[in-house]
């Protein structure tokens, strides 16, 4: 069920959602959970371009690759018996002495009293690389990884049709029911303007990813204008925030996504994105709310229902 506001007139309603997504972000940034989300990402190397085209080709799913033996000391996770590693390139720095020229301190050959360059013995840093052998986590077994709270929504939704028939109408892009790239729970398509939504999700997490998607065709669209478009960061965050407050609006609570997810696509503590970005949130979540309402008066009729009843 949705949280009780306060406010009396849309605009207020909504900036109280948009702060409840504020302080819920807040409390996981300092409840030592996104420590610990972070204490562990860090743990993993960070791979060269080449290195994940590596991984890719070789495993197109892999998400966290590490070592035998770092899945084993750093993590708690053993691999499992007859799986194939991941072959990337290690660099293997080296040092060792060469003759070259002597350099002065404006970067000139230092010359000999013939005119010659003076030669001299210096110790340089080289590198070579060597095959190693990584896993995905898929591969592994063992202690789960920490996470910052992205639980997938399960659940029902009261009139769920008519709120799912009056979202899609809403959308500014058509939406299909199909399964979209990866692992992914929706996807917008820029190219072909259309709204990928995966099938047999549960109502409440199908309706989440809708509105997320559509928030993206109504905020990333390119339009053939000089604007910079935004960097994914906070497209992410913007999406998610709108998702959250038109859900909580219809009395759909996602806090234990969309709290998590805003979290981990936000750079800091201070939450720069979300605040940078609130004004847009709002525009964006109050259009939606407004445009489904339009379509189905019905649902802002038992909201009111609802929200008197709990009063």
């Amino acid at each position: 069920m949705g949280y009780e506001l306060n406010g009396t007139t849309p605009d207020e309603k909504i900036k109280e959602l948009t702060e409840k997504l504020e302080q819920g972000v807040s409390e996981i940034f300092t409840s030592g959970r996104y420590a610990e989300y972070l204490s562990a990402m860090s743990k993993f190397h960070s791979y060269s371009f080449g290195n994940v085209m590596l991984i890719l080709m070789q495993n197109p799913a892999a998400s966290c690759v590490a070592g035998f033996h770092a899945w084993k000391k750093n993590f708690g996770r053993t691999v499992k018996a007859g799986e194939h590693g991941i072959k990337i390139l290690a660099p293997c720095p080296y040092r060792r002495f060469v003759e070259q020229d002597q350099i002065d301190a404006n970067g000139q050959p230092v010359l000999d009293a013939t005119g010659k360059p003076v030669r001299e013995r210096t110790l340089v840093q080289l590198m070579r690389f060597r095959i190693v052998t990584v896993f995905d986590i898929s591969q592994t077994e063992g202690k789960e990884l920490p996470s910052i709270g992205v639980r997938e929504l399960t659940g029902d939704i009261t009139n769920y049709t008519e709120l799912a028939d009056a979202i899609t109408s809403a959308s500014p892009v058509p939406i299909l029911y199909e399964v979209p790239p990866g692992e992914a729970k929706g996807c917008f398509n820029s190219v072909t303007g259309e709204i990928q939504i995966r099938p047999e999700m549960s109502q409440r997490q199908t309706v989440k990813t809708m509105l997320h998607e559509i928030s993206h065709a109504m905020l990333h669209r390119r339009t053939g204008n000089d604007v910079p478009a935004k960097d994914r960061h906070t497209r992410e965050v913007e999406a998610e925030s709108v998702a959250y407050v038109v859900c909580q609006h219809f009395g759909i609570d996602t806090s234990d996504y969309s709290f998590g997810y805003v979290a981990g696509w936000s750079k800091g503590k201070k939450l720069d994105e979300l605040k940078a970005s609130l004004d847009t949130i709002r525009s964006c979540a109050a259009n939606l709310i407004d445009s489904i309402e339009q379509r189905c008066p019905s649902l802002c009729t038992q909201r009111n229902q609802t929200v008197q009843q709990e009063r």
